[in-house]
């Protein structure tokens, strides 16, 4: 751990941009085989140096030096920042570093410093303090006092989030000895968990530990009220003065001056600033206070002891914060650093820093221009760039939260609010609204609405592309309190002049004026390849054609900087004709039957619907492939049998260059005629490849064509309309991949996330759930048809949510939202609290009443007029317009009744999407509204934000999976490592592509047999941390983590961590869902193991009835789960059920997979084995009964569980199969695969030589 910088852990989403994937030809690959194992070599070089740590010693003042591991990539501002978490100099942050008497620069690399090796000496040197310094070590210090208590993480601020998983992992060691001597340890859960529980309590999802209390150091550390310092003691070097009240009720008045901190003679109500008796200065507020206060000594010495005992994990700070939607309702504590920040605060800058506010836009673009030839520049660039982006993030949020809150001043003031315009902290804002009627052609205020998140869609599209020399601005979009808010850098020199004199290239008013510029289509015409946009020109004003390489609504500026910069990238992705705004003349001819039988063209809000690049890229390769097959005849197939060989559909690209590197001419020209022949009839671009590409304005209003391009534009129009066919005709039948569990969606998140996977907009629920209708085995998808009509269901109920809440009064917020949640959700007649208003008083509004002065009541708001009946009618009548869905039912109880959702799984996702935190509660009263206004915590923005790639890792993990999917599972582990290594120093440790390696470090890890706990205990805190507690992937991390709990010996701790999962399983999606078969299978085989056979029963019994339903009555699953029947109850000495679950399980093996496989075979033995126990059971009972001599019949065994069978149906029952081979065997197989490697080098040497003659003939005949 002390390898990776402590003080820099940024998040980030690798997503492989889509030009990645179709690059060079085959030929260029093996033409450049020696510079990419050149280019392998330095990532390994790179990642080896980047592991190699070194120690060095520390030496801080006044105590003795230390240790500390560090790695050369480390900055010295790193190691700072280390030294201020060390449990040692924590208390310190006013300091510099010496090596050799030199001071070190804190932006130089450890290894590059002269004289640095292992075992230096560095020297922690004091320095004097300035104003801003003091502030941060007061700051510094109150966190630390601080940190231990989860407040942070419940209010959403600095990074910090909740993580459970030491809860449950400490300490469970010596218990395994115990259960090996049969002491008895309880191993029975809390009834929430047990089969057919209805009961979904909130507590447990954030336990609190039986031991833990806060340490209390201080009563009061706050800011005195004599500051600022008069300026004769200015002179003196005081910089602020700070009162304390000490655990002894000590009253302390304190200094803060450039050389530390000493006490003073001011009280109250006397100002004396000389020093106090015994005069003591200490250059740190720890040290004085430890002085001063016995109890503050002894706290705080406890505090840092517990808080390094954290796992690093759960220290470090998250790079984009994550909001927990429920929270206990806490005190709210005393902090004077908070409070002073907040009323010193010159709109969102401190005034000691007001001259030094970030230029955000200068900082994102200058790092996007850093070199990146070099392994090792890239990845300072992309860490630069995540990092920049990271802290944009931050600021835009906070600044957004500023906007609706009403504390930033508009640049407009005279308009309407919804128009306004703001500027904060060197960031545009503005709302998501129509200003001045602009999206009015496009569908109004819900058109302005959907571009902003169509915008950021094209901005990360671009950003991917990384195209060198275009820039876009740094975006956010963050929805808050039902208002959308778009954060923008600022383009230099935009402000000072109007955006329609600023435009050279696209169009302000959709296609009314139209301009071009040489420098952007030249930068854009690089991005059309991988974005698959087509080349197109389009009539200006004065019917002149204009050349355009984007959508007419992207604009170029060229900013004071010299950078062209491109805005309103809401049309990079294609059009979606399946939804229309407005009637556009099809003939039904036109429209593809697949749509038809659909029901599109459907009419939709807006025009901005468009396909997603996933459905592009799988419509293109479908395209691509079924119409070369379907051209290559037998006897073309026998002719150019070089040319299929050669030929790679997946990668859509051939040369006409060097097409077919055969000797014979005739198949030369005939294969070239039917590459051409291909490319024609798939619609590329090019003759000699397969290069679709999409004109994004063939559908655009307002957008005029010149004549001779009318046929073009048909023909893009008609390649639109089989994209949409493809959609619905291959795409979401597609989804019944779920029938084979290949992706077992548990909420609305990690389903929008498959279908996205398939190219499907979530827009297309409607018809997903109108085709699961239709699915034969309907059944088996249960879950997915229950999880759909809960997303139709609270996304129309989010819809209403946001107008509703934007004609809410601030002082309102906390009672309407609670109202709206009754009116939801809750069963009982929901009127909001007459008395929800605090300031009016019940018993004086009769006379305030008479008086005429009464106060306004907020319950007599529009808000509060909305009831239960109203919100489902207007929920139904959104589903239907926006998801084409019908919500047959009368009621929201008549559709959890009769889908079987759960209230509790509807109020997380309402939650999580709208941003609501709530207070523990329960759904059991019928007399009174569930939620009342206090339960109502707090409301949280939601932010879409840009997401950085690392592409160096992302390429290494995609050479992983290609090795492990080739058996090569040390070389994967190994890619994998250094793929681990590269995430982390590009954007630290809590990010989701570093879980994603730590959970395949770990799976690898343990199928080859080697220590898997430490990477999946890792992937477990950083899935809490970044993704959440009760996130599905979080769940199944914490699934794995069990299982190799189990093979490490921790029984006790697997089962814990299984009740966990099982328990976040249940409030998630409840228990009738695939993942609870899994989950009850393994507590069944553990609880076995720990010889809880009634309790295993049951839990196994459960995972029989959900294997029968989601896997089928004949699957090899649900004979699997007989067979763990059987064998608890062959332990129990209940014969007679074992045989009947196991004859099951031979009856389906025998009728699946034939009486000669193994499984058939090893099911028949077993019931040979069970047959014989119970007769000699029976003999037993018998003789017993008979009165005769006991010496004749032998006592029956009963067989005790096996702990390394256990494990084993654990595996099978996690999918993972470890088959032992003997040394024999693995001689064999080495040999075989050194055999196959040779033949493949023989083989790639003969097609060089090929290559090499067909390019000698090929010049010949040119020449």
């Amino acid at each position: 751990m002390s390898s990776q910088p402590i003080c820099v852990s940024y998040a980030l989403l690798s997503t492989a941009p889509p030009s990645q994937s179709e690059e060079s030809p085959k030929d260029d690959h093996l033409e450049q085989s020696d510079p990419d194992k050149r280019e392998q070599l330095s990532i390994r070089d790179i990642v080896d140096l980047q592991e190699t740590g070194f120690i060095v010693r520390i030496q801080p003042p006044g105590t003795e030096s230390f240790e500390l591991q560090v790695s050369g990539q480390m900055l010295v501002a790193e190691l700072h920042q280390v030294l201020m978490d060390h449990e040692i100099t924590c208390h310190r942050t006013c300091f510099s570093l010496q090596l050799g008497g030199t001071t070190l620069d804190s932006l130089t690399e450890l290894r590059s410093i002269q004289g640095i090796q292992d075992g230096a000496l560095i020297k922690l040197v004091e320095d004097s303090y300035s104003v801003r310094d003091a502030r941060l070590h007061l700051r510094h210090v109150c966190d630390l006092l601080r940190s231990l208590d989860p407040a942070d993480a419940y209010n959403g601020v600095n990074g910090s989030s909740l993580s459970y998983l030491t809860f449950y992992t400490r300490g469970d060691k010596g218990n395994i000895r115990r259960v090996a001597e049969k002491e008895s340890v309880d191993c029975s859960p809390p009834e929430y968990i047990l089969p057919g529980c209805k009961d979904r309590p909130l507590t447990p999802l954030q336990p609190v530990r039986d031991d833990w209390k806060p340490l209390q150091c201080l009563r009061v550390l706050t800011m005195s009220s004599w500051n600022p310092p008069p300026g004769n003691r200015k002179m003196h070097g005081d910089l602020m003065y700070l009162n304390v009240l000490t655990m002894e009720d000590r009253e302390l008045n304190i200094t803060s001056s450039t050389r530390g901190f000493y006490l003073n003679q001011s009280t109250a109500f006397n100002f004396n600033p000389k020093p106090a008796v015994p005069k003591i200065l200490c250059h740190s507020l720890v040290e004085l206070l430890s002085q001063v206060s016995p109890a503050f000594r002894k706290n705080f010495t406890a505090l840092q002891k517990k808080r390094v005992q954290q796992h690093p994990y759960e220290r470090f700070a998250a790079p984009f914060q994550v909001f927990t939607w429920t929270a206990p309702h806490g005190d709210h504590a005393l902090d004077c650093v908070r409070a002073e920040e907040t009323h010193t605060s010159h709109m969102g800058q401190d005034k000691h820093t007001a001259g030094q506010s970030r230029e955000w836009n200068e900082e994102l673009q200058g790092c996007r221009e850093l070199p990146r030839n070099s392994l090792q520049e890239r990845l300072h660039r992309e860490r630069s760039i995540f990092k920049t982006n990271s802290d944009f993030v931050a600021a835009a949020t906070q600044g957004a939260v500023a906007v609706i809150d009403g504390n930033v001043m508009p640049l407009n003031p005279g308009e309407a609010p919804h128009m306004q315009m703001f500027i904060w902290n060197n960031l545009f804002f503005s709302l998501g609204f129509d200003i001045s009627e602009h999206y009015r052609p496009l569908g109004g205020n819900t058109a302005a609405h959907a571009a902003a998140i169509c915008d950021l869609r094209g901005a990360q599209a671009y950003a991917s592309v990384d195209t060198e020399g275009l820039h876009t601005l740094g975006t956010a979009v963050v929805d808050y309190r039902g208002i959308r808010v778009i954060a923008q850098t600022i383009v230099p020199g935009i402000l000072e002049k109007n955006q329609e004199q600023s435009v050279v290239y696209g169009s302000n008013d959709y296609g009314a004026t139209v301009f071009t510029h040489p420098r952007f289509l030249e930068l854009l015409d690089k991005t059309s390849k991988p974005l698959r946009i087509q080349r197109h020109q389009v009539l200006d004003h004065n019917n002149i054609p204009v050349e355009l390489c984007s959508g007419i609504e992207t604009k170029g500026i060229l900013g004071n900087d010299g950078r062209p910069y491109i805005l309103d990238l809401l049309r990079t992705f294609p059009p979606d004709l399946n939804f229309q705004f407005s009637e556009t003349g099809e003939t039904r001819e036109e429209v593809p039957k697949e749509c038809q039988s659909f029901g599109y063209p459907r009419r939709h809000r807006h025009s901005l619907a468009s396909l997603r690049p996933e459905l592009i890229e799988a419509f293109v390769q479908h395209r691509s492939s079924t119409n070369w097959k379907s051209r290559i005849t037998p006897q073309s197939r026998v002719k150019c049998r070089s040319v299929s060989q050669e030929l790679e559909i997946q990668s859509h690209y051939i040369t006409v260059n060097h097409p077919l590197k055969c000797a014979n001419s005739f198949v030369e020209l005939q294969g070239r005629d039917m590459i051409m022949k291909a490319c024609e009839a798939v619609g590329s671009v090019s003759d000699c490849r397969f290069d679709i590409r999409f004109n994004p304005d063939v559908c655009s209003p307002g957008v005029r064509f010149s004549s001779e391009f009318v046929e073009e534009v048909q023909r893009q129009r008609k390649m639109l309309w089989d994209a949409a066919a493809f959609l619905l005709s291959n795409q979401i039948p597609a989804l019944r991949d779920c029938l084979d569990h290949t992706s077992v969606p548990m909420d609305g998140a990690t389903l929008t996330s498959v279908l996205h996977q398939h190219g499907v907009n979530v827009r297309y629920l409607g018809t997903l759930l109108r085709e699961l209708h239709t699915v034969e085995e309907r059944g088996r998808l249960s879950h997915i048809q229950r999880i759909s009509i809960s997303e139709v269901f609270i996304r129309s109920a989010k819809h209403i949510f946001r107008t509703y809440l934007q004609d809410v009064e601030p002082a309102a917020f906390s009672a309407a939202v609670s109202h709206f949640l009754n009116c939801l959700l809750s069963s009982s007649s929901c009127v909001p609290d007459s008395c929800s208003d605090e300031l009016l008083s019940r018993r004086r509004s009769r006379r305030r009443r008479s008086h005429g002065s009464r106060v306004a009541m907020l319950t007599d708001s529009v808000w509060a007029r909305l009831t239960p009946n109203e919100l489902w009618g207007r929920i139904r009548t959104e589903a239907g317009d926006y998801y084409h869905y019908t919500l047959d039912c009368d009621s929201v109880d008549e559709v959890i009744e009769k889908h079987g959702l759960q209230r509790i799984s509807l109020l997380r996702e309402i939650a999580i999407k709208t941003g609501i935190q709530l207070r523990e509660y329960v759904f059991e009263s019928r007399h009174r509204p569930v939620f009342g206004e206090e339960d109502v915590v707090n409301m949280f923005p939601v932010v879409k934000h840009l997401k950085p790639s690392a592409t160096d890792a992302t390429q290494l993990v995609q050479q992983a999976q290609v090795a492990v999917q080739q058996g090569l599972l040390k070389e994967g582990y190994e890619l994998i490592s250094q793929a681990l290594t590269l995430f982390s120093s590009v954007c630290g440790v809590l990010h989701e592509d570093v879980c994603m390696c730590l959970r395949l470090l770990g799976r690898l890890s343990y199928i080859l047999g080697e220590y898997a706990l430490s990477h999946q205990e890792k992937a477990v805190m950083s899935s809490e941390r970044v993704q959440g507690i009760d996130h599905p992937q979080t769940i199944q991390d914490y699934t794995y983590l069990a299982l190799y709990c189990f093979a490490g010996g921790q029984h006790l701790t697997s089962l814990q961590l299984l009740y966990r999962a099982r328990y976040l399983t249940l409030l998630v999606s409840g228990e009738d869902h695939p993942q609870v078969a899994l989950l009850d299978s393994m507590l069944g085989l553990v609880l076995h193991g720990l010889m809880e056979y009634e309790l295993s029963l049951k839990f196994l019994q459960n995972a029989l009835n959900l294997t029968s339903k989601y896997r089928g009555a004949t699957s090899l699953r649900h004979a699997h789960s007989h067979h763990l029947l059987a064998t608890v109850y062959e332990t129990k000495g209940e014969f007679r059920s074992a045989l009947q679950h196991e004859k099951e399980a031979y009856s389906i093996y025998k009728s699946q997979v034939g009486e000669n496989h193994d499984s058939t075979k090893e099911s028949s033995e077993y019931l040979k084995s069970l047959t014989q126990q119970a007769v000699v059971l029976q003999k037993a009972i018998n003789h017993i009964y008979s009165n005769t001599p006991s010496a004749c019949i032998p006592p029956p065994k009963f067989s005790t569980p096996s702990l390394p069978a256990i494990l084993q149906q654990l595996n099978l029952t996690c999918g993972i199969i470890l088959i032992p081979l003997s040394a024999k065997e693995v001689a064999d197989l080495r040999t075989e695969i050194k055999g196959k490697e040779k033949l493949q080098v023989e083989e790639l040497e003969n097609l060089l030589s090929k290559q090499k003659d067909c390019r000698t003939a090929h010049k010949g005949q040119l020449h």
